[in-house]
């Protein structure tokens, strides 16, 4: 009897591989395309203008070729919701929450979560997902949200997550084993708070596709509303200014980083405005890797767009060698001075006063609190004859410290 299923992982396998090598091909060639840019601005004092036209063409095929690979090597490893061995709770759970998506049947949706004590029950708020489906969007919205990806996650029962943390340690020190000891201070605490606020989404189906009993309802749902959630957090947790949403990396004061303070984050300019320096700008790039200490350095990762990676992928060292190269193998991130590499498009573009790119340990600096539970309510009347589902969760976010990320600043 044939395999099927190894069968197709072998071929999405493959399909994978020849896109990838499609992309490691369009590297090659976008590397001999920028010497040659390179070598006439050096001669003649700029380049040809269909010289950089090609090269603008190479780097489109390089972001989508490497696009392609990283999507299909991300379908073949999603895991599909029917695996492992639910328990009998759970499976209750899920016949009943198909029921009320399907049929609007919620008697027996409302009785489960009524016997569980669940905070999320209720026809106003809508009814808890099964857990596998929370998971699965979970799981998503991390493969596509890029702050998701490298930040430090919370999960908290709770509507605010409270984190102390020390503005003034305790006394240490070495001391013999027979010597006297001073008696040690008691440590200075204060309080980040990390409110949650609701994020919604409203998938529409029409009644044909519920009755349909193909269709993995719970699958569906899913794939709906983790592209509109990955969106909003996005943005939210890099541009956010904290009311209604979560507290955007860029959104905290910023200060020269000689001049760091709690509080703030520290930022290296460029000495150019909007723009790298035209003497060794990868120097720019070291300093702003080595404004951040060791123990954040170990872990580090930049942040960036899409357009300041176009700028980035062309900068070279003393001895001719790119500072960007590119990923591994299928699914994994390129590598600028040997640290990863996220794109994120709501950072800024490179620009006057621009804070471009950001770097640093993020699992310590940024964190994603993640109220438990998904709610979804059934709406058959708004948009006859679709049928609404407003689904909702409730995240929040903020650095939780200020010493883990350093930002670049393209200004004089």
């Amino acid at each position: 009897m044939t395999d099927t299923t190894s069968l197709e992982t072998k071929g999405a396998g493959g399909e994978t591989a020849r896109a990838f090598e499609e992309f490691l091909e369009a590297f090659e060639a976008f590397k001999e395309t920028n010497d040659q840019r390179l070598a006439e601005v050096e001669s003649r004092g700029a380049s040809d203008t269909l010289v950089a036209e090609k090269l603008a063409r190479i780097e489109e095929t390089l972001d989508s070729t490497k696009r392609v690979a990283d999507n299909l090597a991300l379908k073949s490893a999603r895991p599909h919701l029917t695996g492992g061995a639910p328990s009998t709770s759970d499976l209750a759970h899920k016949s009943a929450f198909d029921g009320y998506v399907r049929r609007g049947d919620a008697q027996r949706l409302a009785r489960i979560e009524e016997k569980a004590l669940s905070v999320g029950s209720g026809p106003d708020g809508g009814y808890l997902v099964p857990a596998e489906t929370e998971a699965a969007v979970n799981r998503a919205l991390k493969a596509i949200s890029p702050m998701r990806a490298i930040s430090g996650i919370r999960q908290v029962s709770g509507s605010v997550y409270k984190r102390p943390f020390a503005t003034a340690g305790a006394d240490t020190g070495w001391v013999a084993e027979t010597a006297a000891r001073s008696q040690s201070t008691a440590p200075t605490l204060a309080e980040l708070q990390f409110p949650t606020m609701e994020l919604y989404a409203m998938p529409a189906a029409s009644q044909t596709l519920l009755d349909d009993t193909i269709v993995n309802i719970d699958e569906w749902l899913a794939e709906e509303v983790r592209i509109a959630f990955a969106a909003q957090e996005g943005t939210a947790f890099v541009t956010g200014d904290g009311t209604n949403k979560p507290k955007g990396l860029l959104s905290y004061d910023t200060v020269a980083n000689g001049s760091w303070a709690w509080g703030k984050l520290g930022f290296i300019a460029t000495g150019e405005a909007g723009a790298f320096p035209e003497s060794d700008p990868g120097d720019k790039l070291l300093d702003l890797v080595y404004a951040a200490k060791a123990p954040y350095r170990a872990n580090g990762t930049f942040l960036m767009s899409r357009s300041t990676v176009s700028a980035v992928r062309k900068l070279k060292d003393g001895q001719g060698n790119y500072l960007w190269q590119p990923a591994n193998a299928p699914g994994e991130w390129p590598s600028l001075l040997g640290y990863p590499v996220a794109e994120s498009e709501d950072m800024p573009a490179i620009g006057a006063n621009a804070l471009g790119i950001a770097f640093g340990d993020f699992s310590r600096g940024y964190l994603i609190v993640d109220r438990a539970g998904i709610r979804v309510l059934r709406d058959p009347y708004t948009a006859k004859p679709y049928v609404l589902f407003y689904t909702t969760k409730r995240v929040g976010g903020g650095v939780q410290d200020f010493d883990a990320i350093k930002l670049l600043k393209f200004a004089a």
